[in-house]
């Protein structure tokens, strides 16, 4: 995937990202069986609000089914990006995977993105790294095997703050994680959807998707912020700016995107960790991705020329997304123990 290329009839990022994400198949064809079936559990978090986590029913054909053994085979958690679910295509692709490998798969949702609106005075943000714990924690007490998480996106972003603040101690919990098209500074990632193109396309596309949500929510918690900014919010620093950061404890959208961005903690983390951005991604600039210096021994980069976001396309027309968890599950299962570290981080016990 490091040196990947895209098919020659899907050229630049934005073909490369919005193909796949509407017209591609998430598997290569009918031998991979039928469509995936979840089924879905509720949980309630510790303030009172709900999370809907969506299992893949079912062991594989030829697995025994007893609760030892499906205990013990191996699980991989999906966090989905902003406004996904586990109807995405890339969750679907992942999803396909696992399947086929015989492992167990969890696509947990952010909060108000199951289908339904969640309680509390609050949604979801890049840098929502307690949820992801608290996520992987409660998974963690169920699974017997090995655990591994993906994140995407925003979800891929809030993953790597997690194993950042987690420190040594997040080993106890995932044997290693991926960011996949992760706006990792989120400062950078939200200039450029914020202009020429991106605006026009996909600022549009969440804003249709967000507004409505939070609007939902102030009819809920009638004063948790201004109705007319928020309906006058032309982009997402906007936005950001009258919901997601108030609500989540951030001053502004800088503030929130300053304390929210993985890119200035890479060096803090301790599991076996890919780091996967194209650099023709449209969400974020290539120019402003990590180099390897800047990050610790237990992070892998890999920055293809091509891929989009979330795309990596694959196959002959009307190609497939097989080719992305193929390739993340291959560095996954792959993936050597952390080396040896000294010492403690700062802030980190």
């Amino acid at each position: 995937m490091h040196d990947f290329t895209a098919p020659w009839w899907l050229p630049g990022g934005n073909a490369q990202t919005i193909w796949p994400a509407l017209f591609s198949r998430p598997h290569h064809g009918p031998h991979h069986g039928p469509p995936l079936r979840f089924e879905r559990e509720r949980w309630t978090t510790p303030d009172g609000d709900f999370v809907d986590v969506d299992l893949l029913a079912g062991p594989p054909a030829d697995s025994p089914a007893d609760a030892s053994s499906e205990a013990a085979r191996p699980l991989l958690v999906l966090f989905h990006g902003l406004e996904g679910s586990s109807r995405s295509h890339y969750a679907q692709s992942f999803g396909h995977w696992a399947r086929q490998t015989g492992w167990r798969f969890a696509v947990p949702h952010f909060r108000g993105c199951s289908g339904e609106l969640n309680l509390a005075p609050r949604a979801y943000h890049s840098g929502d790294f307690e949820e992801i714990g608290w996520v992987l924690a409660r998974l963690r007490q169920r699974c017997a095997g090995p655990l591994r998480a993906v994140g995407v996106s925003l979800g891929g972003n809030a993953l790597l703050r997690w194993a950042e603040e987690a420190g040594d101690s997040a080993a106890a919990t995932a044997a290693a994680v991926a960011a996949i098209s992760s706006p990792i500074d989120l400062a950078a990632g939200g200039r450029a959807i914020g202009r020429g193109f991106n605006r026009l396309v996909y600022t549009r596309m969440f804003l249709r998707s967000m507004k409505p949500k939070a609007l939902a929510k102030l009819a809920q918690h009638p004063g948790l912020f201004d109705r007319e900014r928020l309906l006058a919010a032309r982009d997402l620093y906007e936005f950001d700016n009258v919901f997601t950061a108030p609500l989540h404890g951030f001053k502004d959208t800088d503030d929130y995107w300053r304390r929210g961005s993985a890119q200035p903690h890479l060096h803090h983390i301790r599991i076996p960790t890919l780091v996967l951005n194209a650099r023709n991604d449209p969400f974020v600039p290539g120019q402003h991705l990590p180099r390897p210096h800047e990050v610790g021994p237990c992070v892998t980069l890999w920055q293809p020329a091509h891929g989009g976001h979330v795309g990596f396309p694959g196959g002959r027309f009307p190609g497939h997304v097989q080719t992305l968890p193929q390739a993340v599950m291959g560095w996954m299962r792959g993936a050597a123990p952390p080396p040896t570290i000294s010492g403690t981080i700062p802030g980190h016990g």
